[in-house]
């Protein structure tokens, strides 16, 4: 017997599991996604990712930044399972209870360690070796339901949260549809969760901010966590130049750097940190496109 599923889910991140339930024998009879929002220099309003897969799926969709003003349409939908996946907003009573089997939710951490927003970020600015998925019973305490399913994964020594966040979408795809195939057959049976709970709220500007007496290591993880988005980056000369850093790493076998001091060394730029020095690859001054770190050294030094 095939379930009737609402789909929750906003970015780019949600659609690998949108695609893989659409692939089953399950029928996804409505698809709810944040509305349209201004992109870009022109801000042309643009539907999220999911909207646009949704309706190439031929998937009625229904846009609103909060799900509460809907729960009368969802509920004349009579679903027998709620699924979401980044929506990006919250789900209360009464519409927590209306599919017949509640809402399940596709998070990209261990939990509870990351409950919230940012848990790929956070991981990575944190140094954690290893992440992963669950997929938890959605109740009212954010991100806090029993875990069905989990998924390990060893974080690679240069992935940003970008990287991370898509081969954790992809592989929670398949975890989140062998749940669903297993809600449907009975057999689905879900634990309490254990371990020390953290939380990862979303990020803010300023915590892509880096403070070069800090160590490399730390400095490392900083601009992988917060790359893409919101950027890691560096204030210059008095605070007055601001320096998004897109790529680097840590040069162990070089001569150390006063923090904050730049050196070019064999065509490489490095830059001192509390410990080891930074070999910064691709830089992003003010008002520029991405370069080669080296490049912006030579052209800001002539």
């Amino acid at each position: 017997m095939a379930l009737r599923i609402v789909f929750a889910g906003s970015p780019a991140a949600a659609v690998p599991s949108l695609r893989a339930l659409a692939a089953t024998d399950h029928e996804i009879v409505a698809v709810v996604t944040r509305e349209d929002s201004p992109l870009g220099r022109k801000r042309v309003l643009t539907p999220t990712p999911v909207a646009d897969v949704a309706t190439q799926l031929g998937i009625p969709v229904l846009k609103a930044n909060r799900i509460a003003p809907l729960e009368a349409r969802i509920a004349a939908l009579r679903p027998d399972l709620g699924v979401i996946v980044a929506y990006g907003g919250l789900i209360r009573e009464p519409l927590l209870s209306t599919p017949r089997l509640g809402w399940i939710n596709l998070h990209f951490s261990l939990l509870p360690r990351w409950r919230g927003a940012a848990p790929v970020q956070r991981a990575l600015i944190a140094g954690d070796p290893v992440t992963g998925a669950a997929v938890f019973q959605l109740v009212a305490e954010l991100d806090a339901g029993p875990v069905f399913a989990t998924l390990d994964y060893a974080i690679g020594r240069n992935q940003t949260a970008g990287h991370l966040l898509d081969v954790l979408a992809a592989r929670g795809a398949d975890l989140l549809v062998s749940v669903v195939d297993d809600l449907d057959a009975g057999t689905a049976r879900a634990v309490p969760q254990r371990g020390e709970v953290t939380l990862a709220p979303k990020l803010e500007l300023d915590d892509g901010r880096l403070d070069w007496s800090r160590p490399a290591a730390e400095l490392d993880a900083r601009i992988r966590g917060t790359t893409p988005e919101p950027g890691a980056f560096a204030l210059l000369d008095g605070d007055t130049e601001r320096l998004k850093v897109l790529d680097a790493a840590i040069a162990h076998d070089d001569a150390p750097l006063a923090p904050g001091e730049f050196d070019l060394r064999a065509g490489r730029l490095l830059v001192g940190t509390g410990t080891d020095p930074l070999h910064l690859v691709t830089v992003q001054p003010a008002g520029k496109r991405p370069m080669a770190a080296a490049d912006w050294w030579r052209g800001r030094t002539r």
